[in-house]
C-alpha cells in the first residue's frame, strides 16, 4: 500500500478531514486525530486501543508495531505501508476512526436551522 491509498481510506470515512500536526498530515474526526502519515510517506499511525494494537501486532508483526514511548503503550500503532495490504489497513483505520469518534466533539449544526424566539 502507499501513503496515498492510506489517505484515501482515511478520508473515505464519514466526517473525516485531513489536517496537519507537527509537520505531517493527520486525519481527524470531531477535531480529534485518528491517524497520521509519517516518515517520508513510508509509515503511518492509527490510534487503536491497547487490546486492538496487541491483536494487529500479533497477526501482522511485519506491518504493525507500537509507536514509541507512552503513545505506543496507550494504543498508538505504527503501520508500515510496504508491509500492509489495503484491506488490513482499512480495518485498522476504521477501528481507529471508531475509537476516536466515540469521544469526539459533536459536529456543529448550521446556524440557519436554529429556531428563533417568538416576538412579543
Amino acid at each position: 500500500m502507499t501513503a496515498e491509498q492510506f489517505r484515501g481510506i482515511a478520508l473515505g470515512l464519514p466526517d473525516a478531514v485531513q489536517s496537519a500536526h507537527m509537520g505531517h498530515p493527520d486525519f481527524r474526526v470531531g477535531g480529534r486525530i485518528f491517524a497520521t502519515i509519517h516518515d517520508g510517506n513510508r509509515t503511518g499511525m492509527v490510534k487503536l486501543t491497547p487490546d486492538q494494537q496487541a491483536q494487529f501486532v500479533a497477526d501482522f508483526p511485519r506491518a504493525f508495531e507500537p509507536s514509541p514511548g507512552a503513545w505506543g503503550r496507550g494504543g498508538s500503532t505504527t503501520v508500515r505501508f510496504a508491509e500492509v495490504d489495503e484491506e488490513t489497513a482499512g480495518e485498522a483505520l476504521t477501528l481507529a476512526w471508531t475509537n476516536v469518534r466515540a469521544t469526539a466533539k459533536p459536529v456543529a449544526k448550521s446556524r440557519t436551522t436554529s429556531k428563533r424566539r417568538p416576538k412579543g
